[in-house]
């Protein structure tokens, strides 16, 4: 079946990201974000980005970040199966898993920290620091906003997940990363905070990884 080629080690793989140094990286996760927002930081950056020019640059990515993982994947695994290259096949399999578990992930912690997402600018009046916001429990934030960002754990999951399988393609790493790095931007200065769209990518970057080493550990089979 086609389908196996998506959920190759899928449980493994779940399970490998909460395990060994990844989950070392997922608490890094944790631990940045707790110093960021304490800090002050998240506030600072959250003062120094949201101005007009920043909002008309980096706004497309909250649309690219939910545009391409939704309606990109699934044309590129039919035209790979139409044309029977195999390895794009793969590849489409690979990037399809990532994508999926880095948005499972990230709503699994938004589901239990309850992060209210930035206030709105409003012009010549004042507003207070709400970074410091979170309403740990079950659901009190949903799962569409808050820690960390989706847009950018899917974002970098895809990127890891390219790179990992594709090592020697220094055009699609370059392609991969620029894509990661401006959807994770684009979100911390439009609908989240910085350290959303830090803890994303940690997250992200290790489900990638995870994913790549596994589609590139042995064939699939259909």
């Amino acid at each position: 079946m086609a389908t196996f080629g998506f959920f190759r080690n899928i449980s493994k793989n779940i399970a490998r990201v909460f395990s060994g140094w990844n989950l070392v990286w997922i608490l890094a996760a944790f631990v940045l974000t707790g110093i960021l927002v304490f800090s002050g930081f998240d506030w600072r950056y959250f003062e120094l980005t949201r101005n007009a020019i920043l909002q008309n640059i980096l706004w497309p990515a909250v649309l690219l970040g939910g545009f391409v993982p939704m309606f990109g994947i699934l044309p590129f695994w039919l035209l790979s199966s139409w044309a029977k290259k195999r390895k794009l096949e793969i590849v489409a399999f690979a990037v399809g898993q990532a994508v999926v578990l880095g948005w499972l992930v990230s709503s699994f912690f938004k589901f239990f920290t309850g992060r209210p997402e930035p206030p709105g600018i409003i012009a010549g009046g004042l507003i207070s620091d709400t970074s410091h916001i979170f309403r740990f429990g079950l659901g009190r934030g949903g799962i569409f906003f808050g820690w960390p960002s989706s847009h950018t754990a899917v974002a970098f999951s895809m990127a890891l997940a390219l790179i990992t399988l594709r090592p020697k393609d220094k055009f699609l790493k370059y392609i991969a990363l620029a894509y990661a790095f401006y959807i994770g931007i684009g979100v911390s200065a439009t609908i989240h905070w910085f350290s959303d769209f830090l803890a994303g990518a940690i997250a992200g970057a290790v489900i990638g990884a995870v994913v790549g080493k596994s589609f590139r550990s042995g064939k699939l089979k259909t």
